[in-house]
C-alpha cells in the first residue's frame, strides 16, 4: 500500500511459488527461470497505484511478491550483481553522488532512477566502448521485485537504501548520473562482466 498510496508507483502481485516446499514457480512453465518473481495473472499491464485494487489483490494473495511496473511515470532501474553493485555504490558515495532507493536481493542490487526512454538509454549506451551483459536495465515495459518479497533464487528482497520522501516527493537520480559507474563496475566483474550471475 505504501508503494501505491505514498509513492504512487504502479504495482501488481507476482505469480508466487507453489508446491509443498514452495520451491517451484506457480506459473505453468516447469522450467521457469525466475520462480515466483514475475507477472502472470494479472499481467504487467494491470499494474496500478489504485489503493482499492492493490488491497483487493493482496487480500486474496497476502504472500504474493510485490512487482513494480517500471517506466512511464514510475521509476526505472539499473541493476548489477551484488558485489559489483556494492563497489559502484561505494564509488558514487565517495564522489558525493546523491543516490535514490536501492533494492537488494542476495545476488543483485537495483538502483532506482528517474524514468528514461529506450531512445535516451540507447544514446547513453551507444557512446560506451563496452556494456557488460551483467548490467540490466529495467525501463518501460519492465518490472522490478520490491521488498519484502522473496527473491527468485531464495532469500529476501530488502532495501539497501530505503526510499525517502522529502518536500518535493521521492527523489531519484537521472540514469546518466549512475550509468558510467555501473558499467565500469560491471566490466570489472569476473569474466569482464559477460556472465549474468556470479
Amino acid at each position: 500500500m505504501t508503494c501505491a498510496t505514498v509513492w504512487r508507483w504502479p504495482v501488481l502481485p507476482g505469480v508466487g511459488r507453489a508446491g509443498a516446499d514452495s520451491a517451484r514457480c506457480a506459473c505453468p512453465d516447469p522450467d521457469c527461470v525466475v520462480p515466483g518473481a514475475h507477472p502472470f495473472d494479472p499481467g504487467l499491464l494491470a499494474a496500478t497505484a489504485d489503493a482499492r485494487m492493490v488491497a483487493w489483490w493482496w487480500a486474496r494473495r497476502p504472500s504474493a511478491p510485490i512487482l513494480l511496473a517500471t517506466g512511464g511515470a514510475a521509476p526505472c532501474a539499473v541493476s548489477l550483481p551484488a558485489g559489483a553493485a556494492a563497489r559502484a555504490v561505494a564509488r558514487l558515495d565517495q564522489q558525493g553522488m546523491r543516490l535514490g532507493p536501492i533494492v537488494a536481493t542476495p545476488t543483485r542490487w537495483s538502483l532506482l532512477v528517474s524514468p528514461y526512454s529506450l531512445e535516451r538509454l540507447g544514446e547513453l549506451l551507444y557512446a560506451k566502448d563496452h556494456v557488460p551483459s551483467s548490467v540490466r536495465f529495467h525501463g518501460e515495459g519492465g518490472y522490478l521485485l520490491l521488498p519484502p518479497s522473496t527473491a527468485s533464487g531464495g532469500g529476501q528482497v530488502r532495501w539497501e537504501r530505503e526510499p525517502v520522501t522529502g518536500p518535493g516527493g521521492l527523489w531519484l537520480p537521472e540514469v546518466e548520473a549512475v550509468v558510467d559507474a555501473l558499467v565500469e563496475a560491471g566490466s570489472g566483474a569476473p569474466g569482464g562482466g559477460s556472465r549474468l550471475a556470479y
